[in-house]
């Protein structure tokens, strides 16, 4: 069974249709919305800070969000995916976001919309990434402007196939 577990006697907010698998940890002021999914071994710890999450947001294997105590809650908008294994610390992510697999995102950071954070890069504190860009590498660095057919073919595929995908362990 998912923990899910109540900090300074605040629960967890979860919307409609939401999918926590069974060894993933969510505790304190976390507020998430309709069609989201935490996966396995997944850590949504709202302890020091406030969470909060839009709809259809998939937090992957291994991916971790946290905040900061006294100075940065972290908030996530809508048709965001968080890979598997990523840090997402402190920051806002903004709508229709792809967070890649391993990458880290640290406190006061902005990811604006429709973008690309590409696997195993790390957004440094205080980073404002441009809506519609793909930022890598260590520190994240703009690379290019992301192409329309990437927010549908990658940022939209992916965080609807997770909706599909919490479906499968539903039933």
């Amino acid at each position: 069974m998912s923990f899910i577990i109540k900090v300074k006697g605040i629960e967890p907010k979860f919307g409609n249709n939401c999918y926590i698998a069974p060894n993933a940890s969510v505790a304190g002021d976390v507020i998430m919305g309709n069609d989201c999914s935490i996966w396995f071994n997944a850590v949504i710890r709202g302890d020091v800070n406030i969470i909060r999450m839009g709809q259809k947001v998939n937090v992957q294997d291994g991916a971790i969000i946290h905040c900061t105590y006294l100075k940065a809650g972290t908030f996530i908008g809508n048709n965001v995916s968080i890979g598997h294994n990523a840090i997402v610390h402190g920051c806002v992510i903004e709508d229709n976001v792809l967070v890649g697999m391993g990458s880290i995102v640290m406190d006061h950071s902005k990811i604006g919309s429709n973008s690309i954070i590409a696997a195993g890069a790390v957004v440094l504190e205080n980073t404002v990434v441009e809506p519609g860009s793909i930022y890598a590498g260590i520190p994240a660095k703009k690379i290019k402007n992301i192409p329309q057919e990437l927010i549908k073919g990658e940022i939209n595929r992916i965080a609807d196939n997770y909706v599909m995908y919490a479906e499968w362990f539903k039933t």
